[in-house]
C-alpha cells in the first residue's frame, strides 16, 4: 500500500508542467519585439501628427495674408502721401522699390476701425507690403502723412518666401487689346489700376497667384 502510494505520489509530481529557462527567454525575446513594434508605430504617428499641426498652421498663416492681402487692395483709395514731407500725387507704387528684395507695393487705404470716431485718427492708413529676408512684410503706419523721418511699423505675414511679384492692369487701357500682356510689372500713377495681381512663391506651398479688381474708384 505504502508503496502504491509513494508511486502515485512521484507520477504527481512528475507530471506537473511549468515554463523552462528557454521558453521564458522565447516569450521575453517576443514580447520585446512586439513592444519596439508598438513603440516605432506611436512614435511614427505623433511625428506625423506633430508634421500635420504644422502644416495646418501653415496653412492658416498661408490663409489669413491672403484674406488681409485682398482686404487692402479692394479698400484702396486714390489719395496722395507725403513724402519726405513733400505733397504728391501719386496714390499707387507698385513694382521693384527700395527696401524690397523682389516688387513692393504701397498706397492707401479705408474702412480702418474707428469706433464712433473716438480715436484721434482717420479711418484711412497706409499700408504696403515688400520682401525682405524671405519674409513677406505688412508695412502700415496710424496716420497717411507723417512727420519726417517715421517709420512705418512692420508685421511679418509669411516666411520662407523666394519670391513676392505684383502686377497691374493700369486705367488707361487699349481696348482692342485684351491678351494677358496687359499686365504690367510696375506701376506708379495718379490714379488707381483697373486690377491688381500678387504672386507668391513659397517654400512650402509653391506659387500662388491672386488677382483682385478695383472697379472705377479713382
Amino acid at each position: 500500500m505504502w508503496r502504491s502510494l509513494h508511486k502515485m505520489t512521484n507520477m504527481r509530481v512528475n507530471g506537473h508542467t511549468g515554463f523552462t529557462l528557454i521558453e521564458i527567454l522565447i516569450a521575453m525575446a517576443i514580447f520585446s519585439v512586439i513592444g519596439l513594434a508598438a513603440t516605432g508605430i506611436l512614435t511614427t504617428v505623433i511625428d506625423s501628427n506633430a508634421v500635420s499641426e504644422e502644416r495646418f498652421a501653415k496653412l492658416q498663416r498661408l490663409q489669413r495674408t491672403m484674406l488681409t492681402m485682398e482686404r487692402d487692395i479692394q479698400q484702396a483709395v486714390a489719395k496722395p502721401t507725403r513724402i519726405a514731407g513733400e505733397i504728391n500725387e501719386v496714390v499707387m507704387r507698385g513694382g521693384e522699390l527700395d527696401g524690397s528684395e523682389a516688387d513692393a507695393i504701397g498706397f492707401v487705404r479705408s474702412g480702418r476701425h474707428n469706433p464712433r470716431n473716438m480715436l484721434p485718427r482717420s479711418t484711412l492708413q497706409y499700408v504696403g507690403y515688400r520682401l525682405v529676408e524671405g519674409k513677406l512684410e505688412r508695412l502700415y503706419s496710424n496716420y497717411v502723412d507723417n512727420v519726417v523721418g517715421y517709420e512705418p511699423k512692420v508685421r511679418v505675414m509669411l516666411e520662407d518666401v523666394n519670391d513676392f511679384r505684383v502686377f497691374f492692369i493700369p486705367a488707361e487701357q487699349d481696348n482692342d487689346n485684351d491678351e494677358e500682356s496687359d499686365w504690367k510689372e510696375s506701376y506708379t500713377s495718379t490714379t488707381l489700376p483697373l486690377a491688381v495681381a500678387f504672386e507668391i512663391e513659397s517654400k512650402d506651398f509653391g506659387k500662388i497667384r491672386r488677382e483682385f479688381t478695383l472697379g472705377s474708384k479713382s
